[in-house]
């Protein structure tokens, strides 16, 4: 069966005048973007806060992706700000079932990250109460860092323990690999410096996005 594979844009910066222009950018060619959440804590990194985000004025649809220790805090800003979806970290220290609990609370979407060296097991519990899966491909908190092709097999284990899920990847993904790797059986793919590092962003995209049509 054809899948309809979806290209993210996935923002990642650590400025606020850098997040303006590539949510305006994101906003020329692509009708729905990935913002990434950094607290230095969760990864070495600190990327821009949902205060920041709460000043934008986006347009189009947005998903936030929280590489934090506590995302539970930040479920509810980020409604306010606007996000139609958090992805949070299985890896996290607040509880999923609390997080699942509270994005259903104030009605937006939740999605639950996995990152390498963790097994699909850790979230077969919380399969049946999210609505998405995002493998990490790369371990989090950069942008361009190389792909771990071990992390294929796992798109396999989660749609064989929930078929109707919506899987997608996160880090690495370029178009020299895009074809290999979206494949497998994703949904969605999630796409930083493929795009962004690019010396035209949109035209990279469409690229992207005539690959994904192959699929």
């Amino acid at each position: 069966m054809k899948r309809n594979v979806k290209v993210v844009p996935a923002i990642l910066t650590d400025s606020a005048t850098e997040l303006s222009r590539m949510i305006n950018l994101a906003g020329e060619f692509a009708p729905f973007i990935q913002v990434d959440l950094m607290d230095g804590q969760f990864v070495p990194t600190r990327s821009i806060g949902v205060e920041d985000l709460a000043r934008e004025r986006i347009d189009i649809g947005w998903e936030a992706h929280l590489m934090v220790t506590n995302p539970l805090s930040y479920v509810k800003p980020l409604r306010d700000a606007g996000a139609v979806r958090v992805i949070f970290h299985i890896e996290s220290d607040d509880e999923p079932s609390s997080i699942i609990a509270q994005c259903r609370e104030v009605e937006i979407g939740v999605g639950v990250a996995v990152n390498p060296p963790t097994s699909i097991s850790k979230i077969d519990p919380l399969l049946p109460d999210v609505d998405s899966v995002l493998l990490m491909a790369v371990y989090p908190g950069y942008y361009g860092a190389a792909f771990i092709p071990e992390v294929m097999s796992k798109i396999a284990e989660v749609r064989s323990a929930r078929a109707d899920v919506e899987i997608g990847m996160d880090g690495g993904i370029k178009e020299a690999n895009f074809l290999e790797v979206a494949g497998q059986g994703l949904d969605v793919v999630c796409v930083g410096s493929a795009i962004f590092g690019q010396p035209d962003p949109g035209a990279s995209y469409q690229r992207l996005v005539g690959l994904a049509c192959q699929i």
